[in-house]
């Protein structure tokens, strides 16, 4: 019997690899000592494929992929220098944003809410300084996944670490940061890399939301970042003069870039990289499952496990277990969920397409301990299935056991 694990990461528990490492052990645990059934010797293949939807987590699913993990010293959302990692197949790259100029690498985080002025002051420049280091090690396709920011730079940043110079009216170097912007009067891109030139670049977000306004990075994301009512008004002002003096730059495409699908994504990040980078959007969790070439390694497969931490009306949206299972459909293979906590009714979770979902609260009530314990409940749970499956439970054709 074939099984594909493909989950999505468990959001402060467990990276993608570790559920699907913990899974197997439950699985193979379950059957392990029952010869004639799925533990025997030879019958039980299990294949562990890390996904994501182009978000935190994208890095790990390219590099269960077959990329070689890659890093260089690049400057953190407030400029101290970090090392940050990409990866990277051949003239491929899949950068993480968030490695680079994420929250989680904020100094001292705690997971909690930054302070205004890091909302104001964070920037994108070391995800544009990855971009170059993908660009030295060859890559001239590259995946650029988004979310998890603590900028609202509009990705002047990227651009900046690009070779960009972003200079007030008397030609002086702003410094970095959304709310610099203010006092944007030029661009200076002499000096920016011209292999970007040759270079294709894939956005790979689910945010639709435009650069400006009500909907736009500042208004809806700003707050996440510590942002005040007050910075929201003058981080988005910022950002419209940055429209403004890009399109003096590089003509009215950067105006129509604004309001593009996803412009306001990871702080506007979106936004820079579909107005001077040319990128194309795409939903991240079709990115991730295109480069993994999940679809061609679900042949001859039994059953799909996907998952993700919560499994929620959110997740119906485009989440990695709803791509999974999509993707499964197609292949003609059943498949199983699991998940730390699910508030899915048992219809929708079945016009999605999963045979059934298994909680960790359906083991531990306390979510907490579902949290700090997930590697152990998890395989648990792989237990559980693996008991289901000796069962026939799932599988596309009864086993003989």
């Amino acid at each position: 019997m074939r099984i594909v694990i493909a989950p999505d990461k468990f959001k402060g528990s467990l990276s993608a690899p570790d559920v699907a490492r913990h899974l197997e052990t439950g699985l193979r645990s379950a059957t392990a000592d029952r010869p004639g059934t799925l533990g025997q010797e030879g019958t039980l293949e299990v294949l562990r494929i890390p996904v994501a939807d182009g978000g935190e987590g994208t890095l790990d699913a390219a590099v269960g992929s077959g990329f070689i993990r890659r890093s260089a010293v690049v400057s953190g959302p407030t400029g101290q220098p970090l090392t940050a990692e990409f990866a990277v197949r051949g003239r491929e790259a899949v950068i993480e944003m968030a490695a680079a100029s994420g929250l989680a690498v904020l100094p001292n985080y705690d997971g909690g809410r930054p302070g205004s002025a890091t909302a104001r002051t964070a920037s994108s420049v070391g995800t544009g300084e990855l971009i170059r280091a993908a660009l030295d090690a060859g890559c001239r396709h590259i995946i650029l996944g988004v979310g998890g920011s603590a900028n609202t730079d509009g990705g002047a940043g990227v651009l900046q670490g690009l070779g960009a110079r972003m200079l007030d009216a008397n030609g002086n170097e702003l410094p970095v940061g959304g709310a610099a912007l203010a006092h944007l009067a030029s661009i200076d891109f002499s000096g920016f890399d011209t292999r970007l030139e040759e270079s294709r670049f894939i956005l790979a977000s689910d945010v639709d939301n435009p650069l400006l306004g009500p909907e736009g990075a500042a208004a809806i994301f700003g707050p996440q970042k510590g942002a005040t009512a007050a910075d929201v008004g003058e981080l988005d002002a910022a950002l419209a003069n940055f429209v403004q003096v890009l399109a003096a730059e590089i003509g009215p495409r950067a105006v129509k870039a604004a309001n593009a699908p996803g412009a306001g994504a990871a702080g506007g990040v979106g936004y820079a990289a579909i107005a001077a980078l040319a990128a194309s959007r795409r939903p991240g969790i079709d990115v991730v499952l295109e480069f993994t070439r999940l679809a061609e390694r679900l042949a001859g497969a039994d059953l799909v496990i996907t998952g993700e931490g919560s499994l929620d009306e959110q997740s119906l949206l485009g989440k990695t277990p709803m791509g999974v299972a999509r993707a499964a459909a197609e292949a003609g293979v059943p498949v199983l969920a699991v998940c730390g906590r699910t508030t899915l009714s048992q219809e929708q979770q079945e016009s999605s397409g999963f045979r059934k979902v298994y909680p960790l609260t359906a083991l531990e009530s306390n979510v907490e301990i579902c949290i700090a314990e997930a590697g152990r409940l998890l395989e648990e749970l792989g237990q559980h299935i693996g008991a289901d499956l000796t069962h026939s439970a799932y599988t596309k054709e009864p086993l003989n056991v």
